[in-house]
């Protein structure tokens, strides 16, 4: 991690980031929007700590989030990286968070607040330990090795997509659901029993 300040100067001048400030502690506040994606990252060498817009890691090599803001106006997206932890990642997002095609195994440090969507297929997760409780936009986990949705968010204001994983029951699902659920593709043999409220349709194969 970067701490000279001529160095952090540097390094995100380097990263085309513009209208920022630098405090006496090294912590970086970005008034706009920050694009690191596709840099082949193997680390966020500098430490975030609000952005007003959208922070963009995507496409690089982290292995961790450690340097992520801790707070983010617009849009999170880490995916297409090797991360098994969300560790280090934002505690409030305004917008969607993205972490699919990873290689997480449970939701552990995601963001307490995320205004938009929770992305988070195309993963290895065991567990939805972690998820936030309540997601104003959809929440998608499909394309994961789940055999429970223990520890789902309470509410969904969007869809919820929990296909093609291993689920036998949708026991510890959302109590509310805005919009479809889609189970489909996992070991139902008849339609599921579903105690929730869900205000679209329920597609289970």
């Amino acid at each position: 991690m970067l701490t000279k300040h001529d160095d952090i100067k540097a390094w995100l001048d380097g990263m085309n980031i513009e209208n920022y400030t630098i405090a006496a502690t090294g912590t970086v506040t970005v008034d706009g929007n920050v694009d690191i994606s596709n840099k082949q990252l193997s680390e966020i060498p500098v430490q975030f700590g609000i952005v007003s817009g959208e922070f963009e890691c995507h496409y690089n090599r982290l292995k961790s989030l450690n340097g992520s803001p801790r707070e983010v106006g617009g849009n999170f997206d880490c995916s297409d990286n090797r991360l098994k932890s969300l560790d280090g990642s934002p505690r409030k997002v305004g917008g969607d968070f993205y972490c699919s095609d990873n290689r997480l195994k449970s939701l552990d440090g995601s963001p307490c607040e995320v205004g938009g969507e929770f992305d988070c297929s195309w993963n290895s997760l065991q567990s939805l330990e972690g998820s936030p409780q309540v997601i104003s936009g959809g929440f998608y986990c499909w394309d994961n090795s789940l055999k429970s949705l223990e520890f789902s968010p309470r509410e969904v204001g969007g869809n919820f997509n929990c296909s093609n994983n291993r689920l036998k029951s949708l026991e510890g699902s959302p109590r509310e659901v805005g919009g479809d659920f889609d189970c489909s593709d996992n070991s139902f043999k008849t339609s599921p029993n579903i105690d929730a409220t869900i205000n679209g349709q329920l597609i289970w194969k």
